[in-house]
């Protein structure tokens, strides 16, 4: 892509849940738009196929993609990347050239708050880590490093479900409304720097983290029935969004949380 194109974006974007999902559609997206990728994933030895296929896909795109394959939530393991992004970008004369951070990690516990199998304190308190407050410490760490600066992106993913009411969604509902208290605060607190921070709420998505919650089949119906186009929301629809908005023109964007979905939630 010659940067003359209007799409075009420059340096690095790192990815937390590159492998599958919206993680792994932006991903490319953002490579596709001219950026080299940094992703994060976890991934068994059944599921590392999915991973190495995007990152296959983004090199073919002409970019360059190193990926991890680590929990992201893990403090050590997040210190070891973010110690080898710095080192790459130190080395290639780009610190500060990380443009894009995108928070897409899907893993939590789903049970309901009560009953005979109902979550526990430390399922509570990984959902959380995991989906919400993990968003935190990739940011201290970025930005502390001098990793990303003005002009730099924070993107997160919620849901519906931070207003809403599933089976078993307690925990991860709860994880979802704390991410978007993070993002407003983180917002308020980068903003001098240059720094952006909204939240991505996409309308019902089938992705493999859906096809996880008890009863997605009734949602998936009911999204198909609520949606003014009535289809679901796609991981490109949300992935195209974010490029959109990582263009130096949506630079007075922060602190929201953005609805890609077609309309889908303001239907009844």
């Amino acid at each position: 892509m010659a940067q003359g194109d209007e799409r075009f974006l420059s340096g690095w974007a790192m990815v937390l849940g590159a492998s599958s999902g919206f993680g792994a559609a932006t991903a490319l997206e953002l490579a596709r738009a001219g950026m080299d990728v940094f992703g994060v994933h976890l991934d068994r030895k059944a599921t590392v196929p999915a991973a190495e296929k995007v990152q296959e896909e983004i090199q073919a795109l002409g970019r360059q993609a190193v990926f991890f394959n680590v929990n992201a939530a893990d403090e050590e393991k997040q210190r070891e990347v973010l110690g080898h992004v710095e080192s790459r970008l130190k080395e290639a004369g780009q610190l500060g050239q990380l443009r894009v951070l995108m928070h897409s990690l899907a893993f939590g516990t789903l049970k309901p708050m009560v009953g005979p199998d109902c979550l526990t304190r430390p399922q509570i308190e990984m959902t959380l880590d995991v989906m919400a407050n993990s968003l935190v410490y990739w940011a201290q760490g970025v930005v502390g490093r001098g990793l990303m600066g003005h002009g730099g992106r924070i993107f997160a993913m919620t849901s519906s479900g931070s207003v809403h009411c599933w089976g078993g969604y307690g925990a991860v509902s709860a994880a979802k409304c704390a991410l978007e208290s993070h993002i407003r605060q983180l917002a308020w607190e980068l903003s001098p720097k240059g720094i952006t921070a909204n939240a991505i709420r996409a309308g019902v998505t089938d992705t493999p983290a859906l096809r996880k919650i008890p009863g997605n089949e009734g949602m998936i119906e009911i999204a198909l029935r609520k949606n003014p186009s009535h289809r679901l929301t796609e991981p490109g629809d949300v992935s195209r969004c974010i490029v959109a908005l990582s263009r130096p023109e949506t630079q007075w964007m922060t602190g929201n949380v953005l609805n890609v979905d077609g309309g889908e939630e303001i239907s009844s």
